[in-house]
């Protein structure tokens, strides 16, 4: 069992930038990948950013590309996700995940999320 906690939303102007981090409760890096996930009003979640715990391969989707950075420290057990340039559409509230290899991230494990506003 793998608890995550996510922490660093909170409300920002556009063209801002906020750091959120996600603390794992055990060692994950050579076991998981994890990443980020969002979810705005009325809509579907989202995947934002991926990084494998065998060789820290990043994934981004489009819409954050050039904007958003995923890194992990593996001896704090910490995810990060470094958001730059934000605008309001980037509005939601933001879930750290964590799967094994093999598995799907809805098989995997969540975190609470937190929210993050932009304001115009």
């Amino acid at each position: 069992q793998v608890q995550l906690v996510e922490s660093g939303g909170g409300l920002v102007q556009a063209g801002g930038s906020l750091r959120l981090s996600c603390g794992a409760s055990t060692h994950t890096a050579s076991i998981y990948a994890m990443g980020w996930f969002r979810q705005a009003p009325g809509k579907e979640r989202e995947f934002v950013a991926s990084i494998r715990g065998s060789n820290a391969i990043t994934n981004y989707a489009d819409s954050v590309k050039g904007r958003f950075t995923i890194s992990r420290d593996s001896a704090q057990n910490t995810l990060y996700l470094q958001m730059t340039n934000l605008k309001p559409e980037d509005t939601a509230v933001y879930y750290c995940a964590a799967k094994r290899t093999g598995f799907t991230w809805n098989d995997g494990y969540w975190g609470q999320g937190t929210q993050v506003t932009v304001s115009s």
